[in-house]
């Protein structure tokens, strides 16, 4: 099929979905109608909540574990879903380990791995999804990646700066392999965003990067989540293969 009918429900799954932009994006595709599947590393109180907070009967929003850096996760919450509701449409790759070190600090060991959790799970992710997609014919993959894939970062280190730029590149090419499928994949590269994991890598300097932003503030997480939305949805059909930046104006291109 080309695409869901309009009265279709369509199955979004979130990784990284318990906290920070995860939730923002859950919460803004359970409020555009969209099923969301809650995805964390180990779903605790948070995810729970979260889930709880978008619908008490559990219907419409429920918790999953996935380990991105674990390939057959994303097959079995993949399995799941099609098995309580027939298929899923919409992936969304957010989780992400996030480190950040001075690049001569850097033991190459921790460089590969968080290399490997960040892009082997966004590449594994989907991977699997894109083919319950293709069997369908339709999906949508969104990718979170970052203003420090562009930009080779300045808060955040070099390994989380090199797998975003590389998750960049993973979009183009599953863009171009898909596009006959009705799949498309595209990524959103946020600059600072005033979430818990940004607080937490700048610390201190809070406000002296806030000044430091162009527009003198940082990202609203909340409109970032409806980029996501419109990009998941089926009037998105044209766009695919692209980077979508909010930054506040620290990069221009």
């Amino acid at each position: 099929m080309a695409a869901p009918l309009p009265e279709q429900i369509q199955t979004a799954v979130v990784t990284g979905g318990a906290r920070g932009f995860g939730a923002a994006a859950c919460r803004a595709l359970h409020k555009a109608g969209y099923r969301v599947v809650i995805t964390d590393v180990a779903p605790g109180a948070e995810a729970q909540a979260l889930a709880t907070e978008l619908d008490l009967a559990g219907e419409t929003a429920i918790t999953a574990t996935l380990d991105i850096s674990k390939p057959g996760d994303f097959q079995e919450v993949l399995d799941k879903c099609v098995a309580r509701w027939g298929s899923v449409e919409v992936l969304v790759n957010n989780a992400a380990r996030t480190l950040a070190q001075p690049l001569m600090e850097i033991d190459p060991e921790v460089f590969n791995a968080i290399i490997a959790t960040n892009v082997g799970g966004t590449f594994a992710g989907s991977q699997i999804f894109a083919r319950h997609f293709k069997a369908r014919g339709y999906g949508r993959i969104v990718n979170m990646a970052s203003l420090a894939g562009q930009n080779g970062g300045t808060a955040t280190g070099a390994h989380y700066a090199a797998s975003k730029g590389a998750i960049l590149t993973l979009t183009k090419v599953f863009a171009r392999d898909l596009a006959p499928f009705g799949i498309t994949c595209n990524a959103i590269a946020p600059g600072p965003m005033d979430t818990p994991m940004v607080r937490d890598v700048v610390g201190a300097q809070f406000e002296a990067v806030r000044k430091s932003i162009p527009v003198g503030q940082f990202g609203d997480p909340d409109f970032v989540a409806q980029m996501v939305v419109m990009l998941a949805s089926p009037a998105a059909a044209f766009v695919t293969g692209a980077c979508w930046d909010v930054n506040g104006g620290l990069y221009v291109r």
